[in-house]
């Protein structure tokens, strides 16, 4: 392994917990500039990413999927839709509830956002060859399952405090009806 010229590593660094949370937290930085370019945030590629895996589901549904507020969900969904990323429809058998769907332009999105997060994670993993990289895939894998990580799901969400990582709302959705499930 390539030694980096920066003089002796601080106690701890080459422990396994502390190495993941430091690529980790340069990786999340990273990404969440090059989001920037498309006028997103991270938890609002978050949010678009479950809704096009689960088309469909109601705000309470995609709340508890992503282990967020509801309340910090209805302000992500409510800029989503202002940008006509997502929409919010109807739910056809409980009136109280939204269903909710991306829109073209929210496929659209993620097919940006795709082919950012394939650059970034060339880039971010460019040290290794391919075998490597699976190798390290895998492994991950295997601790996000032991540590009972929802596959898919940044644990970030959880810890969104008011306002944090979101752009400010310009008004309520136009619906005018947030609260809804």
């Amino acid at each position: 392994m390539a030694q980096r010229d920066r003089g002796e590593p601080m106690r701890g660094a080459r422990s396994a917990a502390f190495l993941l949370a430091q690529v980790g937290g340069h990786a999340a930085a990273l990404f969440g500039e090059k989001l920037g370019a498309l006028e997103l945030t991270r938890p609002h590629a978050g949010v678009l990413r479950a809704i096009a895996a689960r088309p469909g589901l109601s705000q309470q549904e995609l709340a508890t999927v992503l282990a967020i507020v509801p309340s910090r969900l209805v302000i992500l969904v409510d800029q989503l839709e202002e940008r006509g990323l997502v929409d919010r429809r109807d739910h056809p058998e409980d009136r109280r509830v939204y269903s909710l769907y991306l829109t073209p332009r929210g496929t659209q999105a993620m097919a940006d956002i795709g082919q950012v997060a394939r650059a970034h994670d060339q880039a971010l993993c460019a040290a290794l060859s391919a075998e490597e990289r699976e190798q390290l895939v895998g492994l991950l894998e295997r601790i996000a399952d032991q540590q009972h990580l929802t596959p898919g799901v940044h644990p970030g969400f959880r810890q969104l405090a008011p306002g944090e990582h979101t752009k400010p709302a310009t008004g309520g959705s136009k619906r005018g009806r947030p609260s809804k499930a």
